[in-house]
């Protein structure tokens, strides 16, 4: 009997191991392939261990993710779900993004600023979520820059993915995966969409495109896509998968990255192709386009240095045919989730697709003018360009505002289709934001008229200087730039106050409060005033005298305290750099400490209880001893008006 007993234990024993090897050999198999990117059979090999009842926190992070990766967001958001209702997970902050996000495209759009939120205070620091809490009101902003596009399907779309449409000269270059399935090997396992090819198709007199045609000399058995042209049409930029002698080329994690390719127009074909010199073999380049110049080539890329899937960077194309440097676009442009697909118009617009900018859900297509890249101001192209699903690769003719995009949207012929448009209203790229609130007294708080209000960026330049209404309010004109700023104000007889505000989006900030505290304390004998009420010094220009703007907010309130305590009196001590010999700088401070004084004066403080002097570089501020010794900024903090409490 015992024999038995033990006989039964071991045969449990062998079937629960074997089972646990063949669920672990499984999740093996899946795992390498989600790993891999070969997405549809990661799907198919997670959803097998579901049907036999497995549900595990990785299954479910991987199989929502692996969906979202191939736009299929109501299955990415099913198991997303399921994931967040698991006990005791541990679920990284960008599964609440994408969850999020996947809600936006199944238009559960409630839903989707709640888990925003619980993003946002998951992982507060990334740009994306700053750009989501910062703007609740982006789905009505969006609706006011809609309407502005009237599209439709193009012919030319097929059953299989049609995309990344392109001028070259009167005809449409696209990618297609129309023609490559009935091979198995040429399936691509990540969508199970084969692989892409370059076609080319001419204009009907109906305004359709048709006859569509291999560009056969371009195309490989890999990946050929997002093709853009020389406006001569002498060269084009395509991207193709990493390949040797026209076949795959894998790194050490069995992935055949993107590369940017040129070639030449020569006798009718394409020859000369050659790979750009910042491509490699660990990380993707792809999606190249063209300044109005043609001196700079925008591309997408997850090279390091990507704030996060794959980011917009440019390079220099130098006049000798070689390449500079790729320069990320920083992050008023990406943002950490996916930015692709760019395109230069010849007016210097970027048009991009992303998902961690503000929008409908999956890619939608944004724009920004390029002319000045310290103040990019970005704009989402609004419905029906935009859908809850992916919307990318998005071309205009600047002179006919005629175009093309790709959409996976519903209603279309297969997977990815490419729609015309006309626009018939220009997108306002021009940035203009408002800064506005009030200035009250912090005891009893009653607004505070005349008081003076100014706009500092992070390095304290001042941007914008306003007085307050007979209400307390002021209205002043904003930054487009992202990044933390701070209101200060000053009034006759109170104390300086700062507010601090990050800007996101170039949207306005309003209804900011700034209060101020009545001067109570009178300053000591031979305090300067400046230092006392935490103020600048009132600074020069090299070789100058007069008071300059930025000076007003020190002066407003040094007159104000001078009033507060009407029986003090100061010497305004006034100084210069080394830059000049001490004769005539002694000469140059005695002309700095008259202006500061006459200033004083025209403002309603007594001469009587003012006295200048200068002293000339006598009493520097810092160690600038000599002129090379430190830089312009450094030599300005010697040439200053103190204003020193005498009695």
């Amino acid at each position: 009997m015992v024999n038995k007993k033990l006989i039964y234990i071991i045969c449990i024993s062998l079937m629960v191991n074997t089972l646990m090897n063949a669920q672990d050999k499984k999740s093996d198999k899946a795992k390498k392939e989600f790993d891999t990117y070969s997405y549809i059979p990661a799907i198919e090999a997670y959803e097998a261990l579901i049907e036999k009842g497995y549900s595990e926190e990785d299954i479910y992070k991987n199989l929502g993710d692996a969906n979202y990766q191939n736009a299929n967001y109501s299955e990415a958001a099913n198991w997303f779900k399921k994931l967040f209702e698991l006990n005791d997970a541990t679920i990284e902050a960008n599964y609440l993004y994408l969850y999020a996000q996947s809600l936006k495209s199944t238009k559960d759009y409630n839903a989707a600023a709640l888990w925003m939120d619980r993003y946002e205070t998951a992982k507060n620091a990334e740009e994306r979520a700053k750009k989501s809490i910062a703007n609740p009101d982006y789905l009505d902003q969006i609706e006011s820059l809609s309407g502005r596009y009237d599209i439709k399907s193009l012919s030319i779309n097929s059953e299989a993915s049609d995309f990344a449409p392109a001028f070259m000269g009167e005809e449409l270059v696209f990618s297609t995966a129309r023609d490559s399935g009935t091979v198995t090997k040429f399936v691509h396992t990540w969508n199970n969409k084969p692989f892409t090819n370059l076609y080319r198709a001419t204009e009907t007199s109906e305004g359709d495109f048709g006859n569509p045609t291999k560009l056969s000399s371009l195309n490989k058995k890999t990946h050929e896509t997002s093709a853009v042209f020389t406006k001569d049409g002498s060269t084009v930029y395509f991207t193709r998968n990493n390949s040797v002698n026209g076949k795959f080329s894998r790194d050490n994690q069995g992935v055949s990255r993107l590369k940017i390719y040129r070639a030449n127009l020569n006798d009718g074909n394409w020859t000369n192709i050659v790979e750009l010199p910042f491509n490699s073999d660990e990380y993707s380049a792809a999606h190249p386009t063209l300044s109005p110049d043609e001196r700079s080539l925008y591309f997408a890329s997850d090279m390091p240095g990507t704030h996060g899937a794959s980011d917009i960077f440019v390079v220099e194309i130098n006049e000798n045919g070689n390449f500079g440097v790729p320069k990320n676009l920083g992050n008023t442009v990406n943002t950490e989730g996916r930015e692709t697909f760019p395109f230069v118009t010849d007016t210097n617009v970027l048009y991009f697709a992303s998902d961690g900018h503000p929008g409908l859900g999956g890619l939608d297509v944004f724009a920004t003018k390029l002319d000045d890249m310290d103040n990019l101001y970005v704009v989402n192209t609004g419905k029906p360009v935009n859908s809850e699903l992916d919307d990318f690769s998005f071309i205009i003719n600047s002179e006919t505002r005629k175009g093309f995009f790709a959409s996976n949207r519903e209603g279309g012929q297969g997977s990815d289709d490419i729609y015309a448009f006309t626009e018939n209203e220009p997108i306002d790229l021009i940035c203009n934001t408002i800064v506005s609130g009030i200035v009250k007294d912090e005891k009893d708080g009653l607004p505070l008229v005349g008081a003076r209000v100014a706009l500092v960026n992070i390095k304290d330049e001042t941007l914008s200087e306003v007085i307050t209404n007979a209400d307390g309010s002021f209205v002043m004109d904003g930054d487009c730039r992202d990044g933390d700023y701070k209101l200060i104000a000053v009034a006759e007889g109170y104390n300086r106050s700062e507010v601090d505000f990050t800007s996101v989006d170039a949207n306005d900030n309003t209804g900011i409060e700034i209060l101020l505290a009545k001067v109570l304390q009178e300053a000591p004998v031979g305090t300067d005033l400046a230092y006392f009420l935490n103020l600048n010094p009132v600074y020069f220009d090299l070789d100058k005298s007069n008071i300059r703007a930025d000076a007003a907010t020190t002066l407003t309130a040094v007159i104000g305290y001078l009033k507060e305590f009407p029986n003090m009196k100061i010497q305004v001590q006034s100084h210069t750099d080394v830059r000049a010999s001490k004769w005539y700088n002694n000469r140059l401070s005695d002309r700095r400490a008259k202006s500061t004084v006459a200033y004083l004066i025209e403002n309603g403080i007594s001469e009587s209880r003012i006295k200048g002097k200068g002293f000339g570089e006598s009493k520097l501020a810092n160690d600038c001893t000599s002129v090379e010794k430190c830089s312009d900024k450094e030599h300005e903090k010697n040439r200053r008006s103190e204003f020193i409490v005498m009695e």
